[in-house]
């Protein structure tokens, strides 16, 4: 696959995966896990930073994204297998892993699961619902705490949320960005949006849900169960990065996962907040390349 080449992999039970691959194949490579929602697309900032870093780049779109096939009642856990299946076409020796907000998790479990990976790097990732020393929603802003409560609930107002929400996102625009995310996000935040990370997430949420709004639900759903792995598999160094000034994903989520991790790394970025935090991808991926 050369740069900027997307192809749909065939996997066992006739589903498709959307998977892309932007880089040199001399590189050493770096798995990303988007966010939810989201999908593979292209992505300028974290390709820069990755080929920077010694990275050639390589994500996919989660089952229900994009034109990767539904995959009903996944959990967290089963983003490993499609790891394996992705590092298997490419015929991978070893890889890091990241992963951004909703995709922290899943990062996890590809860490977790599969012996090829070397190192992890989250960004404002989730921490688990389903642990008594975590409350899950404080913290976040009043869309996210709406949107997984309906989550906790499940199906019928849950799904019906979505599929509008959805609808909205395939005409979403640079300008309606703010109000996707949350109102209440910080200026730091505010101001990402209007540079080229608004336009990357533009195109991720548009492509995510260009056919249904089933990834997205089922990426939710996973959220709030049980992963279906023990953060004490992941035996490689995890850097976890946390904004501060987070109001979608709050700090005590990467606080405890840096506390659950048996190899952690924290890396508290104060004025970051869930869409800035991206702007310092270029230092944090060159921080894990010098630490190898």
């Amino acid at each position: 696959m050369t740069k900027g080449n997307v192809e749909l992999l065939d996997l066992e039970g006739s589903r498709r995966l959307e998977v892309r691959v932007d880089g040199d194949d001399s590189l050493k490579t770096l798995l990303f896990c988007h966010d939810t929602p989201g999908a593979a697309v292209g992505f300028p900032l974290l390709e820069t930073a990755a080929a920077d870093a010694g990275f050639r780049l390589v994500s996919w779109s989660r089952p229900g994204y994009g034109r990767s096939t539904t995959q009903r009642n996944r959990s967290i856990r089963s983003t490993a297998d499609d790891a394996r299946a992705v590092c298997s076409h490419l015929n991978l020796e070893q890889f890091s892993v990241a992963g951004w907000s909703g995709g922290g998790p899943h990062a996890l479990s590809i860490a977790a699961m599969v012996p090829l990976c070397t190192e992890v790097l989250l960004l404002s990732g989730f921490g688990p619902a389903t642990v008594p020393d975590l409350d899950f929603l404080t913290g976040m802003n009043d869309s996210v705490i709406e949107e997984f409560t309906l989550a906790f609930e499940g199906e019928g107002e849950f799904e019906e949320a979505l599929i509008d929400a959805a609808e909205e996102l395939q005409t979403v625009t640079r300008e309606g960005l703010t109000e996707v995310l949350g109102g209440d996000l910080r200026e730091r935040d505010q101001l990402a949006l209007f540079g080229p990370l608004g336009d990357v997430l533009v195109k991720s949420f548009q492509h995510a849900v260009m056919k249904t709004s089933a990834g997205w639900r089922d990426d939710d759903s996973a959220l709030v169960r049980n992963w279906g792995f023990s953060l004490d598999h992941v035996r490689v160094p995890v850097t976890v990065a946390i904004g501060g000034a987070d109001t979608r994903v709050p700090p005590s989520h990467g606080e405890w996962l840096a506390s659950h991790l048996p190899h952690a790394t924290v890396q508290v970025l104060n004025d970051a907040g869930h869409v800035s935090i991206l702007e310092h991808l270029g230092e944090l991926l060159s921080a894990m390349a010098k630490n190898r």
